[in-house]
């Protein structure tokens, strides 16, 4: 959708202003609504860098969060802090999705409702909390517990990439190595074999030479089925049962199992309590937890117990019956309800979990180390046992 640069006339003189709609004439039919007395209305020229990197990172999420959550406590108006903001961010797409924001308050529309028109940037999460917020007056404490629950959620991410890259590097090297050998030494001894004569191979020599070969000559194969592969998983994987069902299987895994679950459960426990602190009622705050999950299985559970909870039952029971969450999450969360404090227990079930996270990434990355060892001697093993008993049976027979 195209933006149009608008200018107005007001008491104090010119402002500019900016707006997204679909055509210039939508454009001026907007602002006629808005009784603005314009100026000019024209087509933004389009930045040929835009789209390229622009996107603001977590980094400069929580910087625009903590410096605003400062201004706000120190007495600047909303509309000061959002031009001072926009003007030193250093990433081009915040900074133009400010001054938007700052146009939209100054026409009369909630700072919630202003956030919203860029979704890509500030989440449901984030709009809610803010509108809570302002509802309450505590603008400065909502801003404050977002950059911790950002950089909280931002560091959970860092564990989940350093647990993943770890098995997808071992898996890469073990890949290369037995590559290697297939298509460098195995056909040097099968030519060796060749040149002493019609001699009857073993059948694991056979095996090998098989592999090598067929390797050799269906070489492009290495690059086709890792690609097609790969295309066929995120296919399937953006369709809603395609998710579930990898999201279900990931959790049912052996070892990796226990990672996902926790960290789903650190995520949405952190999630609903930076919520319910926030004065968003329980039933929003099920629903926003709900889609920004990342966990299908999560998600399907939690949109499940909503109805229960209409019907007047508590939190803890309907997600007992769920049978995702551990027992001890469901306990603690109903000692929260029932004492009153839900959210401080959430933020207990959160830090606890994270801690549960990084001793999780810890324990799979030892796990794996003497894997890729036992994997790699195993392979190497056999090629080598394969190679040579040809000849030790030669030196037998004599």
């Amino acid at each position: 959708m195209p933006t149009y640069t608008y200018k107005y006339q007001t008491k104090i003189g010119i402002k500019k202003g900016e707006v997204d709609a679909d055509s210039l004439e939508a454009a001026e039919n907007f602002l006629k609504k808005q009784k603005l007395n314009i100026v000019s209305v024209k087509e933004k020229p389009k930045d040929l860098l835009e789209g390229f990197g622009d996107q603001p990172t977590q980094k400069d999420l929580v910087v625009f969060v903590r410096q605003f959550a400062t201004m706000i406590d120190a007495g600047v108006s909303l509309v000061q802090c959002l031009d001072i903001l926009g003007t030193q961010a250093e990433n081009r797409t915040l900074s133009r999705a400010t001054f938007d924001i700052k146009s939209r308050l100054e026409q009369g529309d909630t700072f919630a409702d202003a956030l919203r028109r860029h979704p890509k940037i500030f989440d449901n999460l984030f709009c809610n909390m803010v509108e809570a917020g302002e509802i309450g007056g505590i603008l400065d404490i909502i801003f404050n517990r977002l950059a911790a629950y950002i950089e909280k959620a931002a560091a959970l991410r860092s564990k989940i990439k350093s647990a993943m890259v770890y098995p997808v590097s071992i898996m890469v090297i073990a890949t290369t190595v037995v590559v290697f050998l297939l298509v460098f030494i195995i056909p040097q001894f099968s030519k060796m074999f060749q040149d002493m004569g019609g001699r009857e191979l073993p059948a694991v020599t056979k095996s090998v030479i098989f592999l090598s070969d067929l390797v050799i000559n269906n070489w492009y194969l290495l690059f086709i089925l890792p690609v097609g592969g790969y295309f066929i998983f995120t296919k399937f994987y953006a369709t809603e049962s395609g998710q579930y069902s990898i999201d279900r299987l990931a959790m049912q895994l052996p070892v990796l199992g226990v990672l996902v679950q926790k960290v789903a459960v650190a995520k949405f426990t952190r999630t609903m309590g930076t919520l319910i602190s926030s004065g968003v009622p329980i039933m929003e705050g099920l629903n926003i937890t709900a889609r920004t999950a990342g966990n299908k299985v999560i998600e399907k559970a939690v949109l499940a117990i909503i109805d229960e909870i209409k019907q007047g039952k508590g939190l803890s029971d309907p997600l007992r019956d769920q049978g995702v969450f551990p027992p001890m999450v469901v306990q603690m969360i109903g000692v929260g309800e029932h004492t009153g404090a839900l959210d401080t227990m959430m933020e207990k079930i959160a830090d606890f979990y994270d801690a549960e996270v990084d001793d999780a990434v810890d324990a799979l990355t030892s796990l794996m180390e003497p894997m890729l060892m036992v994997f790699l001697g195993i392979t190497v093993g056999y090629v080598v046992i394969a190679m040579y008993m040809p000849i030790f049976q030669m030196g037998a027979g004599g």
